[in-house]
């Protein structure tokens, strides 16, 4: 066969590849390191060939060899990921796989779940790393890295709903005053008969959001729980792993999976690192963050930052009980006893409470509107 004859029959190849796999000639080289896993190098071989199939070049940073598989050979788990590093660094390959990657604070990951109500794959932002060393402002780029790492793969209108966990109601008024600002994204709305863009349990399993904002530790536990829920937690058996460290200025393609991930949520991984580099998320994150901070993102992270507030030393005392018949949703646990004193400050009598969908601020009928004034100008509610 001639040098133009192999030329032509490559290009057919590659072209029956990017058709079966929908890449289209383009097979990202994705880099795995297979030592380290508590189901052995088998397991992690086997997921190589698996995203093999699918139209990704893998290159396998271990001691193990398969057909269609490049095996880069190292002799321990510490040589691996130090050769791992050096193949992204050096271009050689486009992205990676691993087990655990220390990246800095500013970068965590955005995992990807398949949910098991409905079956609906879901975003969860973020799952492991840090955002911000301030849970609130972690929590508003969370949802930033979440929105840019799902449009990478596709997706150009994702919607996103906050976790009810502690800073979820300010979180929320944040994204709201982003999106004022001219930001554009779409909030979801709970399954729950009340709705709203604060999800709890149902729509965890349900993947009501196509992104679940979170802080990264409950993040975590979720990946976990949905990608291991049926063999125990020892063996992760759904999903696409705890995803690629986003962040501003980052532009190292690192995917995080388990010691306990097993073959098909590794091959997985593999095919999210190879979607990322297909829908250049470098690019989609530099028009992102450029989107968000024309809309005011520095400021409004700056004024969202948790700060331990003085204890208040005066003493306040409650005006004459009346019925609680009135309620003001949508505040911080760690806020509510100090909404309470803000109304009695006004010579409204008040009440703290909890409901269904979290902590509830109550007085009588004829105060609420007068309330939410009070609160809103407190920075209390949005």
């Amino acid at each position: 066969m001639s040098k133009l004859e192999k030329t032509i029959a490559k290009t057919f190849l590659e072209m029956a590849q990017g058709l079966e796999s929908g890449s289209y000639g383009v097979r990202p080289k994705i880099a795995l390191t297979g030592m380290g896993s508590e189901h052995g190098e088998e397991n992690a071989m086997a997921a190589a060939k698996m995203a093999a199939q699918r139209g990704v070049d893998v290159y396998y940073i271990g001691s193990l060899e398969a057909e269609g598989i490049t095996t880069v050979h190292v002799a321990n788990d510490e040589e691996g990921h130090k050769k791992m590093e050096e193949m992204v660094d050096h271009g050689e390959v486009d992205g990676a796989v691993t087990m655990h990657f220390p990246f800095p604070i500013g970068v965590s990951t955005v995992g990807r779940a398949v949910t098991p109500a409905k079956g609906r794959q879901m975003f969860v932002a973020n799952t492991t790393g840090t955002s911000s060393a301030d849970r609130i402002e972690g929590m508003i780029k969370n949802a930033v890295y979440g929105i840019i790492t799902a449009k990478a793969c596709g997706n150009a209108r994702p919607t996103v709903g906050i976790l009810n966990v502690d800073g979820a109601r300010q979180t929320e008024m944040a994204l709201n005053e982003l999106k004022a600002g001219g930001y554009d994204f779409d909030w979801a709305t709970s399954s729950r008969a009340d709705g709203g863009a604060v999800m709890r349990g149902n729509d965890v399993l349900e993947g009501t959001p196509d992104i679940m904002v979170t802080d990264s530790l409950t993040g975590n536990v979720l990946i976990k729980m949905m990608s291991a829920y049926n063999s125990g937690g020892s063996y992760e058996t759904t999903g696409f792993g705890y995803g690629p460290g986003i962040g501003k200025g980052y532009k190292k393609l690192i995917l995080i999976i388990s010691r306990a991930s097993g073959a098909p949520l590794i091959a997985n991984a593999l095919e999210y690192a190879a979607q990322l580099v297909r829908g250049r998320v470098f690019e989609v994150a530099e028009k992102e963050f450029a989107a968000a901070e024309k809309a005011g993102l520095a400021k409004i992270l700056e004024a969202h930052k948790t700060v331990t507030k003085a204890a208040d030393t005066e003493e306040v005392k409650a005006p004459p009980a009346e019925p609680c018949t009135a309620s003001i949703p949508g505040i911080e646990v760690m806020d509510l006893e100090d909404a309470v004193k803000a109304l009695w400050k006004a010579g409204i009598y008040a009440e703290s409470g909890m409901g269904c969908t979290g902590p509830l601020v109550m007085m009588s009928e004829a105060n609420l509107a007068k309330s939410q004034e009070i609160l809103k100008k407190a920075g209390y509610i949005g």
